[in-house]
């Protein structure tokens, strides 16, 4: 069975009218899927942006309660011929508050220490001293250190004295 020219010309017609169908399907599907990974990203950055803001609003809310305080604080020093007394009081207030809005957020102030510990402290500054007793005992805090989930998020910065010792 002898295929004539025209019969190899058209089948050569059709092959190439299917590739190009098929080109045509690709490039359509390819613009489909591009389209549908835009759509996804876009959904995608919408759930990021929404988890986040979820994340953050309760902080965010805390913060906007004590800048509350502090406006009111602040309005209270213009206005009024306050007390040095009432003063401490309310500005101690204000530090209670505030570390409430940390306690929330489970942060909370190292406990009151005497004796210098390395692993929660950085000693900022040595007093030397004659009293042997006194040697790596915290003189002043500078800053008081803070723990989140029992372990510490920032050091306390404090001064400690060292004993001399006998000099030779």
């Amino acid at each position: 069975m002898a295929v004539s020219e025209s019969d190899l010309a058209k089948l050569t017609g059709e092959v190439a009218e299917l590739r190009r169908l098929l080109a045509e399907e690709r490039a359509q599907s390819d613009r489909l899927r591009e389209k549908a990974f835009d759509q996804l990203y876009v959904e995608l950055k919408q759930y990021k942006e929404e988890f986040l803001f979820q994340q953050e609003r309760p902080l965010l809310l805390d913060l906007l309660l004590f800048y509350d305080s502090m406006n009111w604080f602040q309005e209270s020093l213009v206005k009024k011929g306050l007390s040095p007394d009432v003063i401490a009081e309310s500005f101690q207030y204000m530090l209670d508050e505030f570390l409430e809005v940390l306690y929330r957020r489970d942060v909370v102030p190292f406990d009151e220490s005497i004796t210098f510990d390395k692993q929660r402290q950085k000693a900022v500054k040595v007093l030397d001293t004659d009293d042997r007793s006194a040697d790596q005992k915290v003189a002043q805090v500078l800053r008081r250190g803070f723990l989140r989930f029992e372990k510490p998020l920032r050091v306390e910065e404090v001064v400690i004295h060292r004993w001399k010792g006998e000099k030779a």
